[in-house]
């Protein structure tokens, strides 16, 4: 372990897009977000495929608890299924934002693999909502014949 690595704290978690959320909302999510953690020294990465979020996100305990805050009230998702939290010292995973478009086929491979190692039982509910969701088609498909 390096001393001199920060106190990081980890946050990783997926969610449902809202309705209307469509690749031009993301990339103003994206540029909203990297302007605005670069002055809180939160990194990470978000993948967005088939309406669904999966986010990694790494920085200083009381910023990344800010955030966790301020996603769970942020309209734009629902279903927010926490897959990891944690604190160490270490160096950073995702030292750029980074952004991922991702095939349905690639999320629900990660979501699959949540919802094996999964114990609390409304996480369970929302994954089994969030791959339901990804059985019916993207979001931009559905409520059209």
């Amino acid at each position: 372990m390096n001393d001199a690595a920060p106190m990081l704290e980890t946050f990783v978690y997926c969610s449902r897009a809202a309705e209307g959320v469509d690749d031009a909302e993301v990339d103003r999510i994206i540029e909203w977000s990297q302007r605005r953690n670069v002055e809180r020294e939160i990194t990470g990465v978000l993948v967005f495929g088939s309406g669904v979020f999966f986010q990694w996100i790494e920085g200083p305990p009381a910023a990344v608890k800010n955030l966790i805050a301020s996603l769970d009230g942020d309209p734009r998702h629902h279903d927010i299924v926490a897959l990891d939290r944690s604190a160490e010292k270490r160096e950073r995973l995702y030292p750029n934002w980074e952004m991922e478009r991702v095939a349905a086929d690639d999320i629900r491979a990660v979501l699959q693999d949540a919802l094996e190692s999964a114990e609390d039982k409304s996480n369970i509910a929302a994954l089994r909502r969030i791959l339901k969701h990804l059985d019916l088609g993207p979001l931009d498909t559905l409520g059209r014949s």
